[in-house]
């Protein structure tokens, strides 16, 4: 019995000796990030959270409030491809993924590789694109591969897509599919900085030619690194069921004394078991430490759910979010 116990702890006591040696590598990348952003602190953990997990990161605002700089300044930090693609009403699949170029010479055909061959992609302004274009993206973003011709090609490793969307109320925008962006790790919200904040930002940014020069901190080989890492953090068991209990709470509200069933059209999937147990571990390596905890479930959660959550016309008409209702959830389920 005792070294059943021992067992885990000896883990979580090497763990966190690894978790000490790469804090370094953590804050330097989050300080070559602020040497541009100012302020955005959540969205900063959340595009590495991303990166730490090899998953793709939605960030939903009006435009102005630095989404795609984020993103540019975070993929400058690293030592990757990075490749922006800003999508509009008129773009075609092959725009994205590339196309078959025929060779009068040869007779054949070669394939000619789309921007979406790179190891960051942002796709800015996501939802002004039609469908096709969706459809395209789909495939690369869950397969990691995509198809050219009778052709399936392999895209690099890493590889993480860094959308940005404007809110669906703004003109010239088109829905996402659900299950394109239940492929997103996690949806951010994106609201205005401070007065403090933007003080800030008038100071460093209201200039014709602001310094904006930041350095590489990280390569392939150091995230690859980091990302074994994340998945050696250390989660007891209460607390993975702690996270099964909060999507199932989403499925079956009235099994923990909350009548929300009206206001559910469709609970959180099984995907979103696995990423909130991902991103929790990533988070609690931001936090420095090689165990996940309670609190670490709940402050990434929401980021992890939100989109997860489809909710009804009668929650629209009592104008209750997904957010309201996660809300709800989080303090009702029982604390390990």
């Amino acid at each position: 019995m005792a070294e059943e116990i021992a067992g885990p702890v000896l883990d979580v006591a090497g763990t966190g000796k690894k978790v000490d040696q790469v804090s370094g590598l953590l804050t330097s990348l989050r300080v070559e990030i602020q040497k541009v952003i100012v302020g955005q602190d959540y969205l900063i953990d959340r595009l590495i959270i991303g990166l730490l997990c090899n998953n793709h990161v939605l960030i939903e605002g009006v435009p102005g409030l630095a989404k795609t700089l984020s993103i540019t300044t975070l993929a400058k930090t690293l030592n990757l491809d990075f490749h922006r693609i800003q999508f509009t009403p008129d773009l075609l699949p092959a725009d994205l993924i590339g196309t078959l170029i025929y060779n009068p010479k040869t007779g054949e055909f070669t394939p000619k590789k789309g921007p979406v061959f790179s190891n960051i992609i942002l796709a800015d302004e996501i939802n002004r694109a039609p469908a096709k274009v969706q459809s395209a993206l789909l495939e690369a973003m869950q397969e990691r591969q995509v198809t050219i011709g009778d052709e399936t090609h392999l895209l690099d490793t890493p590889f993480m897509v860094l959308a940005t969307q404007n809110p669906i109320e703004q003109g010239g925008t088109y829905p996402l599919p659900e299950a394109q962006v239940d492929r997103f790790m996690l949806k951010l919200k994106i609201t205005y900085p401070s007065k403090a904040d933007e003080l800030l930002i008038l100071k460093r940014m209201a200039k014709s030619n602001p310094n904006m020069e930041v350095f590489p901190v990280l390569g392939a080989k150091e995230i690859l690194m980091l990302r074994d890492l994340t998945d050696e953090i250390y989660i007891d068991e209460k607390i993975e069921e702690y996270i099964v209990n909060i999507i199932d709470a989403t499925r079956h509200p009235e099994d923990y004394g909350l009548e929300l069933g009206n206001y559910i059209q469709y609970g959180a999937s099984p995907r979103a078991t696995i990423y909130l147990t991902m991103a929790a571990r990533a988070y609690a390596l931001l936090q420095g430490r090689g165990y996940v905890t309670p609190q670490d479930v709940k402050s990434i959660g929401m980021d992890v759910l939100r989109h997860r959550v489809i909710i009804s016309y009668e929650a629209e008409a009592d104008e209750k979010t997904p957010e309201d209702i996660l809300q709800a959830i989080f303090s009702v389920v029982e604390v390990p």
